[in-house]
């Protein structure tokens, strides 16, 4: 429903019975000529947001000065969802939603240890007892401990990792250029979307958000104008 269309035909509706009616004639038109008069300068004053008027100064102010409200809109969204302060503690709360859910210890029955013994049989070999490993099966010899050294490794992980050693492990770690981090890369993403906006844009994301409420302003006007109109007829002249 168009709010705006609806309270201009209703103040022509008075204006019309003002003009044909027996009974309080001038009541009627007084109220419909002010109800259209309020009316009709909100619906004005709501259209020159949106569009140039031509020779009314101060008509378009949104795509006029889309450039500050590009800044605004902006400042609004990292001073409001994005400060240091809010950063900091979404990065808070989340390392204390982890802290004794994660357990290092179970972790490492998922870890595949071959490679890292791999490697310490090759610095083996490649050592000065190399030589004198040959002489007893070298690689040979060493493999046969593989599955008794990654079971120790696993066996210590789980003594040494327990959730409450884990849970102070991740309190006491401070990461503090994460947040910073973050903050620079939102705000790059948001510059670079603001700077792809048009004034066109920026007129139609605002007129999206806010016009279909600016038509109460029209049936306001044209309220409080009738009301107006009908004080004044009782005004001694």
């Amino acid at each position: 429903m168009n709010k705006s269309l609806v309270t201009n035909l209703v103040a022509l509706l008075f204006i019309g019975a003002g003009y044909f009616s027996p009974w309080g004639r001038e009541q009627l038109l007084s109220v419909g000529i002010f109800a259209l008069s309020g009316a009709v300068t909100n619906w004005l004053a709501v259209y020159m947001l949106f569009e140039r008027v031509p020779l009314l100064y101060g008509s378009g102010v949104i795509p006029r000065h889309f450039e500050e409200i590009k800044k605004g809109l902006k400042n609004l969204v990292m001073e409001e969802f994005f400060s240091d302060d809010k950063i900091d503690r979404f990065f808070a709360d989340s390392r204390e939603a982890l802290v004794g859910q994660i357990d290092i210890g179970k972790m490492a029955d998922k870890i595949d240890f071959n490679p890292i013994y791999d490697s310490l049989v090759n610095e083996v070999l490649s050592s000065g007892v190399g030589g004198m490993l040959g002489m007893f099966g070298g690689k040979g010899l060493l493999e046969q401990y593989r599955e008794p050294a990654i079971a120790r490794i696993r066996e210590y992980m789980a003594q040494e990792f327990t959730p409450e050693k884990t849970a102070a492990l991740l309190e006491s770690t401070d990461m503090p250029h994460i947040p910073t981090m973050v903050q620079k890369k939102v705000e790059s993403l948001v510059q670079d979307r603001l700077d792809e906006l048009t004034p066109e844009q920026v007129k139609r994301i605002i007129q999206d958000m806010i016009r279909k409420h600016l038509g109460w302003l029209v049936v306001w006007g044209g309220v409080f104008g009738g009301l107006i109109g009908l004080v004044v007829t009782f005004l001694p002249v």
